[in-house]
């Protein structure tokens, strides 16, 4: 198995700091991207504590096979896809607890987070918000996370229309969190790979700022995943950069 990756990370246009954050694990072939809240210094700090929290969970059960986990094994899953669910349930409860006891300028501060987990022939993808996971196949997009958003639920409950969607007007309420409360529920999906697929991991940043089509026709056209990730956050900027925006790009060869 063959990945090669990028990523690349901006303030934007608007905003004065960064609260996005990403780690690219390739030891593991764990690639993430988390997007902070929670206002000044806050959303920075949540961000940094879960990629962190994540890949040193990662580290530990890599090196030791009886290392004990936090959490115990869920039943009915597979160990890849446990590990990622407990990494993020840990990063969840620190962050929590570290909230708790910090300074008012960082009391609930949270953070979405992406993740994809490479194995022997599929990708395990983890996820947090309303920061996004798509997948490029044989030139098409398709978006393989789902919003946790008030938009997204209103979307599925409503026959909206594209006009609606669009002057919606509480767009950035999210409705999970990593680290606002004790325990969170994340989601975790299995695709099996083939040869040349491409995941991009991003935050709102970019799937709030650039359509769809236009994220695939950048990915597409690009010369390699690094100019990709550079034409997407410019294409993002171009459209308003109203905030961070970061990018994540790991395509599997055979």
């Amino acid at each position: 198995m063959k990945i090669v990756a990028t990523a690349l990370t901006d303030v934007g246009r608007k905003r004065d700091h960064n609260e996005d954050n990403f780690y690219m694990f390739y030891e593991e072939n764990l690639f993430m991207v988390a997007d902070g809240m929670g206002g000044h210094e806050a959303g920075e700090v949540a961000s940094k504590m879960a990629v962190d929290c994540i890949q040193d969970f990662f580290v530990r059960t890599g090196r030791d096979p009886e290392a004990t986990w936090p959490y115990k094994m869920f039943k009915d899953k597979k160990y890849d896809e446990n590990r990622l669910m407990v990494a993020i349930l840990e990063a969840n409860k620190k962050i929590f607890n570290a909230s708790q006891k910090t300074t008012k300028k960082k009391s609930g501060m949270g953070t979405t987070i992406t993740a994809t987990l490479f194995v022997e022939g599929g990708v395990y993808i983890g996820w947090v918000g309303d920061s996004r996971i798509y997948r490029v196949r044989k030139g098409k997009l398709e978006q393989v996370s789902e919003d946790h958003s008030l938009l997204n639920e209103m979307i599925k409950k409503n026959d909206m229309s594209p006009e609606e969607i669009e002057n919606f007007p509480h767009k950035n309420v999210i409705l999970r969190a990593v680290g606002l409360k004790p325990y969170v529920e994340v989601d975790v999906k299995y695709f099996p790979l083939e040869d040349g697929d491409i995941y991009l991991l991003c935050s709102d940043g970019l799937s709030g700022e650039v359509p769809d089509n236009d994220i695939r026709r950048i990915v597409v056209e690009s010369n390699s995943l690094e100019e990709a990730a550079k034409n997407l956050i410019q294409e993002a900027n171009k459209n308003g950069g109203k905030d961070n925006v970061t990018v994540a790009l790991i395509q599997y060869f055979k």
